[in-house]
């Protein structure tokens, strides 16, 4: 697994563990949405900058989203689309 991947295998994990949407994740980090749907497909190469503001949102530490995980890890369950009641 290529460092890009794992950066993105392991953004959608711990944000869906959280039960946080793309959405909410950008206002708290200050970046387009489209920003963290971009690197959790691994199509966006993020700064270092970047990455430091989504872990601070996430309350991780940033080495956590460099953590490799087992390839047969199952993947995250996705969220339900949209927005979330208020």
């Amino acid at each position: 697994m290529d460092t890009r991947t794992r950066i993105a295998w392991n953004l959608r994990q711990i944000r869906s563990s959280k039960k946080i949407t793309q959405e909410h994740l950008a206002v708290d980090a200050n970046v387009d949405r489209t920003a963290i749907s971009g690197i959790e497909r691994g199509e966006y190469n993020p700064s270092v900058d970047l990455l430091d503001r989504l872990a601070t949102a996430l309350s991780v530490d940033i080495s956590d989203l460099f953590v490799d995980r087992h390839e047969s890890a199952p993947a995250p369950d996705p969220l339900k689309a949209g927005r979330k009641p208020k």
